[in-house]
């Protein structure tokens, strides 16, 4: 396993690909570790030199004291992308870390080939309701989430024909530590690119779950709208969409590498 050790935390990490190729950085969603990427690393991994990492207080990686915003979270890229010599790199990112992609694509572009954000949004969700996860995660963990998490980021067809599969990032989910849960939960509630997607002027794809309840296609329109060179598409499936449509997702982001 691999490791950068910064001032609080550090930070896990794997490389897959030849030397000499371009970069590509993928981010993981809340609740989930590297290994979510699987699917894409196995079809780009001849083609890229493929970054993943587990964000701070999640998978391998260690939980500094929260809470977190996503300046310390993409903060966190940038030193993975300093310490590995990575001048630029493409970036892809699904959910929390379409919102970390957001704000590379705000605040430091110039390390960007191109952005491509997935099930995200501008702004997701409401102070009130991730105040409510918070206190329920706090209380009680992890476990009693695990149902509804289902229902959110797999459609019930995909679930009964990828049982393995589902319970395998499932229970990744309940083994993220709390205090490395509550403080990204904190990250996405004070986050917020709504009046800051115009800065984003690197080529950006966002990609939506067709069925996904948490960020739903309209979100993903919103950010190709807003940002300078962007553009939205869809593939079926719910939040968690790039293992739900692995092919489909994998083959718009191939074309919007190229």
């Amino acid at each position: 396993m691999a490791f950068l050790a910064l001032d609080r935390h550090r930070l896990h990490y794997r490389i897959d690909g030849p030397d000499d190729a371009p970069w590509l950085t993928f981010c993981n969603s809340l609740g989930t570790d590297l290994s979510m990427w699987q699917p894409q690393v196995d079809a780009l991994s001849a083609r890229f030199r493929i970054l993943r990492y587990d964000r701070r207080g999640h998978g391998q990686s260690s939980a500094p004291p929260g809470p977190y915003d996503i300046d310390a979270l993409g903060a966190d890229v940038l030193a993975l992308w300093d310490h590995l010599g990575v001048e630029r790199s493409h970036f892809c990112g699904l959910s929390i870390g379409g919102l970390t992609g957001q704000w590379l694509g705000v605040n430091a572009s110039g390390r960007l080939h191109s952005l491509t954000v997935a099930a995200t949004a501008a702004k997701i969700g409401t102070a009130d309701t991730w105040q409510a996860r918070i206190a329920q995660v706090g209380q009680g963990g992890l476990a009693p989430l695990r149902a509804g998490t289902a229902e959110r980021w797999f459609t019930p067809a995909f679930a009964a024909t990828h049982a393995a599969q589902v319970d395998d990032i499932l229970q990744r989910f309940e083994a993220t530590p709390v205090a490395g849960y509550v403080g990204c939960c904190h990250a996405v509630a004070t986050a917020d690119f709504r009046d800051q997607l115009g800065r984003i002027a690197v080529r950006t794809l966002a990609i939506a779950g067709d069925d996904d309840p948490v960020c739903p296609v309209a979100d993903l329109q919103q950010i190709a709208e807003g940002v300078q060179h962007g553009r939205a598409l869809t593939v079926p499936g719910r939040h968690i969409c790039n293992l739900e449509s692995p092919a489909a997702f994998t083959a718009a982001l191939v074309a919007h590498l190229r």
